[in-house]
């Protein structure tokens, strides 16, 4: 496993993976699980906070990976909503396969 320095908006994060694109859809992770409610809380719409978007609370428009430290130029860079979509289906895939192991 690498290490990587991810970077997006203001979030700057260490992280050991296999290649750059896990790194960067365990960095999304990372930053939603802080947004998003947990399985034991209940979304409630009609009381939600006033906030901006999930995706701009943290993240920038791009999401920079280097081995080498932060701010550095040798960077691999991936669009952040790419990455978030990606990270969406991960979860819905989970969700789905958790949903079945419960009813069966």
């Amino acid at each position: 496993m690498a290490k990587y320095y991810v970077e997006s908006g203001s979030l700057r994060l260490i992280v050991d993976a296999a290649d750059a694109r896990r790194a960067a859809l365990w960095a999304v992770h990372r930053a939603l699980e802080h947004i998003l409610p947990n399985e034991e809380e209940e979304l409630d719409v009609d009381n939600l906070p006033e906030v901006e978007p999930v995706g701009t609370m943290v993240l920038g428009d791009a999401i920079r990976l280097s081995e080498r430290g932060f701010e550095n130029f040798d960077v691999i860079q991936f669009e952040t909503l790419e990455i978030v979509s990606e990270w969406s289906q991960l979860m819905l895939a989970l969700s789905n396969m958790e949903s079945e192991l419960k009813a069966a």
